[in-house]
């Protein structure tokens, strides 16, 4: 199988599995407060700022935006996040790379600041900015096109099943991201096929 340099990323749930226990809280339960129901969509659209979403006070945001933080910050400083770091590079060296994530307003900056990470892609979709989020099959269209590839030259790796889904129906490669470790293995054995 030949892939023109497309390859897809996401850092997957370690920051946010840590968060939550940070929080006193459930994964899922983490995930419903920020992302779930229809105000969570709309702030993962770009519709409405976090602090609009209404799930939570804005002081248990205020909470919630530095146990976030510095949760990222930690992940990434861990040996599995700085390998899954180094990865991407070496992938970046020779295949596209890129981001799609269903993503509040500040992602990119937490991205520049406190992830160091945006030199490691060509192309960063995140959902608050372009109005539209994984599963739906805009997002990964808009992905494709602006890293000039074909869906069966691209693999999406993502922590969701549901956007696993989504990416194979539009055609493209997928992996259900549970480690670096495994999602890593699952991708050189599609590089090596």
């Amino acid at each position: 199988m030949g892939y023109r340099r497309g390859a897809g990323a996401h850092h997957g749930p370690h920051p946010r599995t840590h968060l939550a226990e940070r929080l006193g809280v459930t994964y899922e339960q983490l995930e419903e407060m920020v992302f779930g129901g229809e105000m969570g969509a709309k702030a993962q659209r770009g519709e409405i700022t976090e602090a609009e979403n209404g799930a939570m006070p804005p002081a248990a945001w205020a909470s919630l935006r530095k146990a976030s933080l510095a949760s990222s910050r930690n992940f990434s400083r861990r040996p599995a996040g700085r390998a899954l770091v180094d990865a991407i590079r070496r992938l970046h060296a020779d295949y596209r790379t890129g981001i799609i994530s269903n993503a509040l307003s500040d992602t990119r900056r937490v991205l520049v600041d406190t992830w160091r990470i945006v030199d490691a892609f060509d192309v960063i979709i995140l959902s608050a900015e372009v109005g539209v989020m994984k599963p739906e099959p805009r997002i990964y269209h808009l992905a494709l096109q602006s890293l000039s590839v074909e869906p069966q030259e691209a693999v999406f790796i993502d922590d969701f099943e549901r956007n696993v889904q989504g990416a194979q129906n539009v055609g493209l490669h997928a992996i259900h991201f549970r480690t670096p470790q495994q999602a890593l293995e699952e991708l050189s054995v599609l590089r090596n096929s």
